[in-house]
């Protein structure tokens, strides 16, 4: 199978860690294709955003088992790319769904306050 740059690089994952690894080590954490490997990943990266990688790390995460109905069901295997941007350069993926967030916790810290 042939891939593009555009099917390499399927999205941000969006969780505490990432958020953290983002904030703290200026980390990306992305959905990759599980048939992406490292340079299609990196060389991806720097031709969509003008970026340059340092460092690609890839983790392959293997499907959940769940019981549904008296049945095991696995979900679905994912691949993810840990990318360290050289240094100098950023991409903020997460500024506006942290902006979000921050929101969101200061909106609940009121209406605890007011009830």
């Amino acid at each position: 199978m042939d891939l593009t740059i555009y099917d390499v690089i399927q999205g941000p994952v969006v969780t505490d860690k990432a958020f953290r690894l983002n904030r703290d080590l200026k980390k990306l954490v992305l959905k990759v294709h599980p048939q992406a490997n490292k340079p299609m990943v990196k060389e991806a990266l720097e031709k969509l955003f003008n970026v340059k990688v340092d460092k690609v790390c890839i983790i392959r995460r293997p499907g959940k088992a769940r019981i549904v109905n008296r049945r095991t069901v696995i979900g679905p295997a994912t691949k993810r790319a840990i990318i360290t941007l050289a240094e100098g350069y950023s991409l903020d993926l997460f500024d506006q769904a942290e902006k979000t967030v921050v929101k969101a916790e200061q909106n609940k810290g009121t209406a605890e306050s007011v009830g």
